[in-house]
């Protein structure tokens, strides 16, 4: 009997303990939340981030610290997310880089996809091929000449190692049979004054960072990297129109946890992030500078999204031999 007694007690002691643990994230937030952004400011990244920060506050009820942390085409980022608390106090807005690519660029890499935990896709949008003026370049089609006519010395810049733009010139080398040189920056921002400043010839560059350079005249926009024309960036080509029809790709940024965060501060995360994204406000700030906002229906969605996009972005890598420079 005594024993059965202690069985007993101890069984509802583990219940007690249990239940609140469940119940103990409902008063999630209760100090400021730090957004961590794998590139430098004034590129896509920050930019989205900066959007959604102040909806993203109101909605959750505490200050949003957005946090840049450049570097190593946003790993650096990720492995900082990957290894805090999964207390929902530290969050990253990531791209396929941090997620799928950099993992199969370099396998020491001391953090993997299973040590984030998706919450939900944020926004999608076309990349955008730009040259400096002073090459003369003004199509597509010219750019694939001058790279065939000398190979390697034209040189392209990117927001680092792995990232979305060096992906999009890997793939546009593979399809158009060229060469050219890879540059890697920490940063969109950086990778396109690089351009305007002649230093590199030409990016593959997130809209957010090109589209106002292209607008002042600073670049000269030769088309946008989905087949067809993207009604983000209507005035530009797209690579079908270009001449490069086996030529498409779209880049998107997600919201992410360490993994094994509770499923309750999961969920509050999941829909105050949508939430934020929703906002009129937000969606017209993103739309101005060619992305468009683009929501999973459940953090389990957007896992199953990773599952089948990693395919493409690892099939990629190997595809176009892309290597660490």
């Amino acid at each position: 009997m005594k024993k059965n007694k202690l069985l007993l007690t101890v069984t509802l002691i583990a219940c007690a303990t249990g239940a609140l643990a469940q119940s103990a994230p409902a008063n999630y937030p209760v100090k400021p939340i730090r957004l961590v952004v794998g590139f430098a400011p004034g590129g896509a990244a920050d930019y989205v981030a900066r959007a959604m920060g102040e909806a993203f506050s109101r909605e959750l009820g505490q200050p949003v610290i957005i946090e840049n942390k450049p570097g190593n085409g946003s790993s650096i980022a990720a492995d900082v997310v990957a290894k805090s608390a999964p207390d929902g106090y530290t969050l990253l807005i990531a791209s396929p880089s941090s997620i799928s690519v950099n993992p199969a660029l370099n396998p020491k890499l001391s953090y993997t996809a299973k040590d984030l935990a998706p919450v939900t896709k944020i926004t999608t949008s076309p990349l955008v091929l730009a040259v400096n003026a002073s090459t003369g370049i003004q199509s597509v089609q010219d750019l694939i000449k001058a790279a065939q006519k000398d190979p390697g010395k034209l040189n392209y810049s990117t927001s680092g190692n792995g990232s979305a733009p060096h992906l999009g010139a890997a793939l546009f080398s593979l399809v158009s049979k060229t060469e050219m040189t890879h540059v890697p920056y920490r940063g969109g921002s950086l990778a396109i004054q690089s351009v305007m400043a002649g230093d590199t010839h030409l990016t593959f560059g997130t809209s957010p960072s090109v589209l106002p350079m292209i607008v002042s005249g600073k670049l000269r926009a030769l088309a946008v990297s989905t087949r067809d024309r993207s009604p983000l960036v209507p005035q530009l080509p797209g690579m079908r129109e270009a001449g490069l029809p086996d030529y498409d790709l779209a880049f998107w940024y997600g919201m992410f946890l360490p993994a094994n965060t509770p499923a309750p501060i999961l969920q509050k995360v999941f829909k105050a992030t949508v939430a934020a994204m929703q906002k009129p406000s937000v969606k017209a700030a993103l739309e101005r500078d060619g992305t468009e906002v683009s929501l999973s229906s459940s953090p389990a969605d957007f896992g199953k999204f990773l599952d089948e996009d990693g395919k493409f972005w690892v099939g990629l890598v190997k595809s176009a031999n892309v290597k660490v420079e």
